[in-house]
């Protein structure tokens, strides 16, 4: 197999672990006190019997509470893929090896979907060493597949049950931890012997609590975009012509639009979380955009960049309203919408079937825009907001907000434009020295705590903005983060999404310098990941976990 030069070199870097693995002593466990949940107590309580309740834990050095035991582990990759998933079982199969040298590490293939149907790959040495410090998840694959029904729990345990695994590790964001959580309590209330485990993965960084500082993935995907948006501000300011509308990753939260903004110091950020609690209105946003590009206009700098998260749209009010009643519609009026043959009568159907008010705002939609509401859906019929091109959406509403304002004699200037989507650039980075090494430590930890016979755990390594061997090794509840939320007509336990905090120290220190971020041209140009050379440039830490770290 043919590798790149970086990714040769790549191969050597040793991942650096929290002092009670690093050192290489024997590790005791210690357990805190017992665990509620952040909201629905009663109901998460009466959902989880088996598992609800646990105590936090973290590791020490001293004598060992290890066992030394032959253990064989399933893993799982589930869901969209981030940077660090290879590392994160390098330092599950090195920790179980440090466990006992016999221990097994079973990777099942493209996802959940290979845990149900027994596909499976034995992770050896020699075939992991080809993937350690690389980006992607194509050691073994991920897919979607949700873990959710009894029989999917009692089909994976029989297929555990041929290959003599007594541990699962899931890898997943919210709603895959979510289901790792139900099937540890399945499996403990039904007396099955197979412990499971969860590791936090997402590039939106909306699985994050207290006790989990951040999802692995993040830091590199923002550092990849970050890159694109450095690269494309040094464009403008060298031409000195386009706007640049660029839509980042994140439907449900706007952390990658602001760290990527406090990178980049970009013109304009939208931050849907502040959308929704101002209840800003479309063309509020629309008006608060042409005003910044106007003033810089009086400047004469016709050029910027503007960063909008995916996921705008919904947290705009009245399109949120909108997008609801399209839900609606389209589910129970499925067939009817379905045979109308071009996009025009079905723009119509939808102007015709939804109440007035929405109607008039689905009409004020470009028209590009109104035909991926109808188009872009999912099986369950609903909008996909995430395929919305909402960066062309504001193009088209500020160019036509600027061009009444040139008549009204208040923009004096040219509004030439550029649209981008950065998305899947970002998920299989090879990742940066923090992502390697918090994923290394992760693995590591949750081969920690199945050493340690627990389950229903997410393995957490906390202490993050210190060096890497005063990182605190840990293990939390998975119960501990759930809330229950209606989805399609039912109360369903999930973990808690993190959005966005208005009083967080991140969006505060955004909101202390946007304004003139605005007007003025302090961009800042990033450049690329870099691996070798200073540890003050290799070791960095995303912007917003230093803020939240002081």
């Amino acid at each position: 197999m043919t590798i790149s030069a970086l990714q040769k070199a790549r191969s050597t870097y040793q991942p650096k672990l929290p002092a009670v693995f690093a050192e290489g002593k024997p590790y005791k466990l210690i357990e805190g006190e017992a665990t509620t949940c952040v909201a629905d107590q009663e109901k998460i309580a009466k959902l989880f019997k088996a598992t609800y309740g646990a105590p936090q834990l973290r590791f020490e050095t001293g004598e060992s509470t290890t066992s030394d035991k032959t253990i064989n582990v399933g893993v799982i990759l589930s869901g969209g893929q981030a940077p660090g998933g290879h590392n994160v079982i390098a330092g599950l199969f090195d920790g179980l090896k440090s466990l006992n040298p016999e221990n097994k590490l079973f990777g099942f293939l493209n996802g959940p979907g290979g845990y149900i149907a027994n596909d499976y790959q034995e992770i050896t040495a020699e075939f992991l060493d080809n993937y350690r410090n690389t980006g992607g998840f194509d050691i073994i694959g991920s897919g979607r597949t949700k873990l959710e029904t009894e029989e999917h729990f009692d089909q994976g345990a029989e297929n555990c049950k041929k290959l003599g695994i007594n541990a699962v590790v899931i890898i997943g964001g919210d709603d895959s931890n979510t289901n790792a959580c139900l099937l540890a309590d399945y499996y403990k209330k039904n007396n099955v012997d197979i412990q499971v485990i969860g590791c936090p993965k997402t590039i939106d960084g909306d699985l994050k609590n207290e006790q989990i500082e951040i999802s692995f993935g993040f830091d590199t995907a923002c550092r990849v975009y970050s890159e694109l948006i450095g690269n494309i501000m040094r464009d403008c300011n060298s031409s000195k012509k386009y706007w640049h509308f660029t839509r980042l990753m994140g439907r449900s939260a706007s952390h990658i639009a602001l760290e990527c903004a406090l990178q980049t110091q970009a013109n304009i950020c939208l931050i849907g979380e502040e959308v929704r609690e101002k209840a800003q209105s479309l063309n509020e946003i629309v008006e608060y955009m042409a005003n910044v590009i106007a003033k810089r206009a009086e400047n004469g700098n016709n050029f910027g960049v503007a960063l909008i998260p995916e996921g705008i749209v919904e947290f705009i009010p009245e399109v949120g309203v909108l997008i609801s009643e399209l839900n609606e519609l389209l589910h129970h009026r499925e067939d009817e919408f379905n045979a109308l043959e071009d996009k025009s009568t079905k723009v119509a159907f939808v102007k015709e079937n939804l109440s007035a008010e929405t109607s008039a705002v689905y009409t004020s939609l470009p028209e590009l825009i109104q035909t991926q509401l109808t188009n872009d859906r999912d099986p369950h019929g609903n909008v996909q907001v995430s395929l919305i091109e909402t960066e062309k959406l504001m193009i088209e509403m500020v160019d036509k907000k600027l061009k009444e304002m040139k008549k009204a004699g208040t923009y004096v200037g040219k509004f030439g434009h550029q649209a981008h989507f950065f998305g899947y650039e970002g998920r299989c980075a090879a990742p940066s020295n923090f992502d390697a090494d918090y994923c290394y430590s992760i693995g590591y930890t949750a081969s920690a705590l199945i050493g340690t016979g627990k389950t229903g755990y997410m393995s957490s390594v906390q202490n993050l903005t210190k060096p890497a061997i005063e990182w605190t090794a840990a293990g939390v509840p998975i119960t501990m983060m759930m809330n229950v939320e209606r989805r399609h007509g039912a109360d369903k336990p999930v973990i808690q999404k993190a959005l966005v905090l208005l009083d967080g120290a991140p969006f505060k220190h955004f909101v202390s310098k946007r304004d003139e971020w605005a007007i003025n041209t302090d961009f800042i140009y990033p450049g690329p990941i870099q691996y070798f050379g200073p540890t003050e440039v290799c070791d960095q830490r995303s912007v917003t976990l230093e803020l939240e770290g002081k």
